[in-house]
């Protein structure tokens, strides 16, 4: 799913630096486990969560609007990269509790 993002992505033309948005983009929404585990856990969920990203690719669509159709793309491609490496929608407890599991744990 990444991989077919990243080439979702070369249809639309979009600049070299939207590649790298893909990788490290969504993952500014750290910024809410300042103001607590649920807020934080609720805000990451938010970003990284592959039915948000394609309600926004499904919005941009419907309103013929291609940066709403590339912020679905880069969103998902993100959130597909982030499952492959072990990384869930994440839990109230903390940053390291997921859907997947406990990050860290063998």
């Amino acid at each position: 799913m990444f991989a077919f993002c990243v080439y979702a992505l070369t249809l639309f033309h979009v600049s070299w630096w939207m590649y790298l948005l893909i990788l490290i983009a969504p993952d500014i929404s750290f910024v809410g486990y300042i103001a607590g585990n649920k807020i934080g856990a609720v805000c990451y969920n938010l970003f990284h969560h592959k039915g948000v990203a394609i309600a926004i690719f499904l919005a941009g669509f419907i309103l013929k609007n291609e940066w709403l159709q590339v912020i679905g793309i880069i969103l998902f491609g993100h959130s597909s990269m982030d499952r492959s490496l072990g990384y869930g929608l994440k839990l109230d407890e903390g940053f390291k509790y997921t859907h997947l599991g406990v990050l860290g744990k063998v």
